[in-house]
C-alpha cells in the first residue's frame, strides 16, 4: 500500500533518485543531500517513508482489521510542508509505504539511480553511528546506496573531494566507473586510496623480525603499477576529473576513515558472493560505514 501525493510531480519512466525518511535528524540531512544528488543528475526524487505494519495487541475473530490508508502520516506531512514552495526542486513524488524497514528499505533500490538515507534513525542510539536499516540497505540494494552521517561534512570553504576506496588486487569497474562520474558531476579531485600489506617484516637469521626497506619499496611499486592500469581507462573517458593517487602501506578501513574527514563523499564496493553465503559487504566497506565522516557510497558488484 502507498500513498503518493506530489510537491512536483516526477515523470514516469526515469530513474529516480530515491530518499527513505522517518522524521528523525538524519532523515532530514539525508533528505537535503539526496536532493542536491537528484538536481546533479537532472533526475526525479522519490521520497519514501516506509511506515512500520501496526501489529495487533492480541488474535482473534474479533479483532478490528486496521487500514492505514486513510490515515494522516506525520512524517510524509512534514517533508510535504518543509519543501512546499520551494524554488529549487527537482521533480519529486512524496510517498507512504506500509511494509518492514529492514526489508522494504533495499527494495525501494530497484529500478533507482542511488538510494539515500541516513546514519541512523528514530529508534537508534546515539552511541551506534549506523543503524539496522542502514546496513540492510547498503548490503542488500540493487542500486548505489548512500548513507549520510548529519552535520559531518567538510568545511564549506574546503574544495569538493571525492574519495574511492580501491582494491587493487580485485577491483570493482563499477565502483571505479561510479567514483569518476560522481567527482565529474561534483566538479571535485578524486583521491584514490588503494593499500598494501605493510610495513613488510622479514625473519633474520638472529630470530628477529625488522622491517625491509627493499621489501616495502616492491611493494608498493607492484601496486602503484596495478593501480595505474586500473584506472587509466576511466581516466581517459573522464579526462577534466583530477586523480590525486595514494598508494599507502597499513590497513584500508583506516586509511579510507582518516581521508572521509577531508572528503565530501567516500565510495567503497561491495563484494559478490556465492548465493549460498548471502550478499556481504567486507571487513572494509563494513568498517568504513560504522566510522567514516559525512556520506559514504557503496556500490553493488556489476551483476554481470
Amino acid at each position: 500500500m502507498s500513498d503518493a501525493s506530489p510537491v512536483r510531480s516526477a515523470p514516469a519512466g526515469e530513474e529516480p533518485v530515491v530518499v527513505a525518511v522517518d522524521g528523525s535528524a538524519g532523515s532530514d540531512h539525508a533528505l537535503e543531500w539526496a536532493l542536491s544528488a537528484a538536481r546533479l543528475r537532472n533526475a526525479p526524487l522519490r521520497v519514501v517513508h516506509v511506515r512500520q505494519y501496526a501489529m495487533p495487541l492480541a488474535d482473534g475473530p474479533y479483532m478490528p482489521a486496521i487500514d492505514h490508508r486513510t490515515d494522516a502520516d506525520p512524517v510524509a506531512d512534514r517533508v510535504r510542508g518543509a519543501l512546499e514552495g520551494r524554488p529549487d526542486l527537482p521533480p519529486l513524488t512524496v510517498e507512504v509505504v506500509e511494509g518492514t524497514p529492514g526489508r522494504d528499505i533495499p527494495r525501494l533500490g530497484d529500478g533507482a539511480r542511488l538510494l539515500v538515507l541516513g546514519s541512523r534513525g528514530r529508534g537508534g542510539f546515539t552511541s551506534l553511528l549506523l543503524g539496522s536499516n542502514g546496513l540492510a540497505a547498503a548490503r542488500d540494494a540493487l542500486c548505489p546506496v548512500v548513507v549520510v552521517r548529519p552535520d559531518e561534512e567538510p568545511a564549506a570553504q574546503a574544495p569538493p573531494r571525492v574519495v574511492l576506496g580501491l582494491d587493487a588486487l580485485s577491483p570493482h569497474e563499477t565502483t571505479i566507473g561510479f567514483a569518476f562520474a560522481e567527482a565529474e558531476l561534483r566538479g571535485a579531485a578524486l583521491r584514490v586510496v588503494c593499500a598494501y600489506p605493510g610495513p613488510v617484516l622479514v625473519y633474520t637469521a638472529t630470530g628477529d623480525f625488522v622491517t625491509s626497506a627493499e621489501a616495502d619499496a616492491a611493494s608498493a611499486a607492484r601496486y602503484t603499477e596495478l593501480a595505474g592500469e586500473q584506472l587509466a581507462p576511466f581516466q581517459q573517458r573522464h579526462p577534466q576529473v583530477r586523480v590525486e593517487r595514494d598508494v599507502l602501506p597499513g590497513d584500508a578501513a583506516g586509511l579510507l576513515v582518516e581521508a572521509s574527514r577531508a572528503a565530501d563523499l567516500v565510495v567503497v564496493g561491495r563484494h559478490k558472493h556465492r548465493k549460498a553465503l548471502g550478499r556481504l559487504m567486507g571487513s572494509v566497506t563494513n568498517a568504513v560505514l560504522l566510522h567514516a565522516k559525512g556520506a559514504v557510497a557503496v556500490v553493488p558488484p556489476d551483476p554481470r
